[in-house]
């Protein structure tokens, strides 16, 4: 096996919110610490946004699908050469891509299971217009060895905070929680909802993009009896391992529970970010207190930015749980989960294996990702 030196690699990420695709450019060495060197948010054009929120509703055609996988692939090369430009070529890319649909379920079409996942943005373009070896796809082997391809986040988890007894949560669209235990096996799952909801209903109510500083929930109060009605969804009963997203929290969704909403939109906006948080402490309370005693709930993600949302968290919280954010740990809220595809890629590279069963249900570890030749 080739010996394990440290590289420099940039990876790349466009999470749910599809709000950006966040490039980083990390040193990742061969005991799989990381060191952020530094990360861009570079925008989505316009006119590529809308269309992968026509892919998110389902009004997209297979040729836009098929457009917008290149079209998306020459985005996410261009986020790497703002950072190629003032770094110099890295030794290799790790694209995790843009999630366009995932669906983990076991349903099965003559005894075939359907299963599956898709992120676009092609790995080829990136690779040809970088010039660069570009790792991509890391989900489907997940999936292919029956698990559920996600969270993958849980694998650089696991090697950051081993011998700590932690919750370590990650608030993008979908909120997701990685646990690591002196001795427990580290386990995961998506909580829930993350942004999603707060976000559509912002844009909806206030024509903004997301709370900024969670600002308009501030303003509004907790409707307890609408809060009690969310919280009845039976994807928060549902025993891990189990993973989501804007397939099952879709616009119609929302527009569901809307129809039960208070008149004040404020209420409204303090009610979905409320129920984030509740969301996130009530699948502790369910499936990590019994089997681990917490100490520490680390947040990282666009909702460690959000100040009502953690005021929420820290309400709902045992007293004795301390709340903290990634930065207390010198890993970036906003760039952590790059930094967590940084690792992956590496492992690809050398071909370690990179997924965890105990966190996304798969019968076996695997080597994820596919590796494209510039």
């Amino acid at each position: 096996m080739e010996e394990l030196q440290t590289k420099r690699v940039i990876a790349l990420m466009s999470g749910t919110s599809c709000d950006s695709i966040d490039a980083g450019l990390c040193e990742v060495n061969p005991d799989l610490s990381c060191k952020l060197i530094a990360g861009i948010n570079h925008k989505y054009p316009e006119h590529i946004r809308s269309k992968i929120f026509q892919i998110f509703d389902g009004s997209a055609t297979l040729k836009d699908i098929c457009q917008i996988n290149f079209a998306i692939g020459k985005c996410f090369a261009e986020a790497s050469k703002v950072l190629i430009s003032e770094f110099g070529k890295p030794d290799f890319i790790s694209s995790h891509g843009q999630t366009v649909y995932h669906y983990p379920f076991d349903e099965k079409i003559d005894n075939i299971s359907l299963k599956s996942t898709l992120q676009i943005g092609e790995s080829s373009v990136i690779a040809k217009e970088t010039g660069c070896l570009t790792i991509s796809n890391f989900r489907e082997a997940d999936i292919a060895c029956g698990g559920q391809g996600a969270p993958l986040v849980c694998f650089a988890d696991d090697k950051w905070f081993r011998g700590k007894n932690v919750a370590v949560q990650n608030i993008g669209g979908i909120s997701n929680v990685t646990v690591v235990s002196k001795d427990h096996d580290t386990f995961g799952f998506d909580t829930g909802l993350g942004n999603i909801m707060i976000d559509y209903c912002t844009q909806k109510f206030y024509n903004k993009p997301y709370d900024e500083d969670g600002k308009i929930a501030a303003l509004g109060n907790i409707c307890e009896s609408w809060l009690d009605c969310l919280m009845q969804d039976e994807y928060y009963f549902k025993n891990p391992p189990k993973t989501t997203g804007r397939e099952y929290f879709s616009p119609k969704y929302i527009e569901n529970a809307l129809k039960f909403a208070p008149k004040d939109q404020a209420d409204i906006i303090a009610t979905v970010t409320a129920l984030t948080a509740k969301t996130i402490t009530t699948a502790y309370e369910r499936f990590i207190y019994p089997n681990v005693d917490i100490e520490e709930v680390i947040i990282g993600g666009g909702g460690a930015y959000n100040p009502t949302l953690m005021k929420f968290i820290r309400r709902y919280l045992p007293k004795h749980i301390e709340l903290k954010t990634h930065e207390d740990y010198n890993i970036s809220n906003n760039f952590k989960e790059v930094m967590a595809f940084a690792v992956l890629g590496y492992c690809t590279y050398y071909n370690i294996p990179n997924n965890l069963p105990s966190c996304t249900g798969a019968k076996n570890r695997t080597v994820m990702g596919k590796i494209t030749n510039p």
